[in-house]
């Protein structure tokens, strides 16, 4: 058989081999419909924003502890932009579309961002080295976390068909950004039921619905009414809910003058009291310094000390009856306070028929054109890799496992066992377990309030493990405190009625509102009173 036979014979095979390993990995082009592995070099492919501010240097280099490439944010407290174009606008609203990339935030990440901004079409006159934070986005998806702000945010920015105004709506209570230093891989799912899920590792993390008011802020179909800009409070609403009684008199023995403190009479000095010895003396071992001149430095004084015969003894010094409450101090008076008459709740503005308002099926989502990171961070380590836009769930689940799964678990075995050289490895399975817990229930949607302060105690922990048990204990009584106030510390709700054009309606708030809104519970101190002063030996 000649060469070309033999070729002719062989193809088929090549053809079932390319069949086969397409089908077990499911990488095939249909479904992955961008990819970005980084493992050539960026330039030529990635556009550099040329924008004064975008300071920061973009490197082509390996994961640490790995031969695997990325794009690297390499230069601390910098402002970085990159922006890659697409060959063909991708639609977000036909079918499953599913967004994911990695990061490795190799130093960590105290304050900045690292996200990805998959853009819309831009202006005809836009250019990739113009790109910057201005850029129109449909999708903004990843990590940030500085100070309070610890999420990976998804934020869509939908176009209002009524005012064509382009609105940012952010994920409600999005999960946390992992606070180690391996690799990770964010992945977002958009469902043509539009519903959205959230995944880190793998792990669905958030599952909202685009539509719902409960999901996004402020919700993508607006509210159908509106408070009246021009509907303006009468002048005789009242929305004092206690007054002082009008009919109050001030009792005639109640002496506003009277001091909060008198002498006591009935106090009498110690026995032993030193009258004529001082509470402090010249120090007897202190002696002037040699190089001291009495015309540059003046005159000399030894430093004082603590008398030693006052500690043996009640006092020194002249004595001088103490200080107590006096009974007959009442303070500034004030009329009691009585329930409002003319009481009418808090006004609120009529509500009105929103010119803004729209229905839909569906979020219109512009289609994506271009894929920018565009961000600002106090660190610099920070990886981006293996950036997949893709029509099926099923592919992004086999580029997790063949390409981030593998890094993933050679960089965990790493940090275990230098957890154990550094003498961590006892608690550090239990510690783990923990702390993923922990992470979980700071992303309740009800903790929200106190989610900062819960991450602050949870990453402390993980940063000292041999402080374990100490910050388990200050989070629980953290999650009691919340808890207790939650069920206990809820304020009496709050009668709050807008003027309408036919009828007053009331209404209910649990609102904490201003503080016109609280009643005045205690009466003023009298703020002419003497202040109590501090005792001394003296005042015994």
């Amino acid at each position: 058989m000649g060469e070309e036979g033999k070729r002719v014979s062989l193809l088929p095979l090549y053809v079932v081999f390319a069949v086969i390993a397409c089908a077990s990995l499911q990488l095939c082009a249909s479904d992955s419909i961008f990819y970005e592995s980084f493992d050539d070099d960026f330039e030529g492919r990635w556009i550099v924003s040329e924008k004064e501010d975008y300071k920061g240097v973009w490197k082509h280099a390996k994961s640490d502890g790995h031969e695997d490439h990325g794009l690297l944010v390499s230069e601390k407290a910098r402002k970085y932009a990159i922006v890659k174009e697409l060959d063909e606008a991708v639609s977000l609203k036909d079918g499953t579309a599913v967004l994911q990339f990695e990061t490795r935030l190799q130093n960590g990440l105290e304050c900045g961002g690292a996200y990805l901004k998959y853009l819309r079409p831009q202006d005809a006159t836009w250019k990739s080295k113009e790109f910057d934070n201005e850029s129109p986005y449909s999708i903004m998806f990843g990590p940030d976390k500085c100070g309070s702000t610890n999420k990976v945010h998804f934020i869509v920015k939908h176009k209002n068909p009524k005012s064509g105004e382009y609105i940012e709506h952010h994920l409600k209570y999005p999960p946390s950004v992992p606070s180690d230093k391996l690799s990770h891989v964010y992945t977002a799912i958009l469902k043509p039921d539009n519903e959205v899920r959230i995944l880190i590792d793998g792990e669905e993390k958030k599952k909202a619905n685009f539509l719902s008011s409960e999901d996004f802020e402020p919700p993508i179909i607006p509210a159908k009414t509106i408070p009246d800009p021009d509907d303006k409070k009468p002048e005789d609403w009242d929305e004092r809910p206690k007054i002082p009684d009008p009919n109050a008199v001030k009792p005639d023995d109640w002496d506003e003058d009277a001091p909060m403190e008198i002498e006591d009479e009935e106090a009498v000095k110690p026995e032993g009291w030193l009258d004529d010895e001082p509470e402090e003396i010249d120090d007897p071992e202190a002696s002037k310094p040699e190089d001291w001149d009495d015309e540059e430095d003046g005159e000399w004084e030894a430093p004082k000390i603590d008398n030693p015969k006052c500690e043996i003894a009640p006092g020194c010094g002249e004595w001088k009856k103490p200080l107590k409450r006096n009974p007959a101090y009442k303070g500034k008076w004030h009329a009691p306070l009585i329930d409002n008459p003319n009481y009418k709740g808090i006004w609120k503005p009529q509500q009105i028929p929103n010119p803004d308002y729209f229905e839909l099926d569906h979020p219109d989502i512009e289609p994506v054109a271009a894929i920018g990171i565009e961000i600002w961070t106090m660190q610099d380590g920070i990886l981006f890799d293996n950036i997949l836009i893709s029509s099926d769930e099923k592919t992004a689940e086999s580029y997790r496992e063949t390409t981030w799964k593998p890094k993933f678990e050679v960089e965990k075995e790493k940090q275990k066992a230098e957890d154990t050289a550094a003498g961590f490895d006892v608690l550090s399975g239990f510690q783990k377990k923990v702390f993923d817990l922990l992470y979980k229930i700071a992303d309740i949607s009800f903790l929200n309030a106190y989610k900062p302060k819960l991450l602050d105690l949870i990453e402390k922990g993980e940063k000292q493990p041999n402080l374990t048990i100490g910050i388990l204990v200050s989070i629980v009584i953290v999650f009691l405190t919340i808890i207790f106030k939650i069920i206990f510390g809820g304020k009496k709700p709050v009668k709050i009625t807008r003027q309408t054009n036919n009828s007053t309606v009331a209404e209910t708030s649990n609102d904490q509102g201003s503080s016109r809104e609280k009643e005045e519970e205690n009466e003023e101190e009298d703020t002419n009173a003497p202040p109590r002063k501090r005792s001394t030996r003296r005042e015994n």
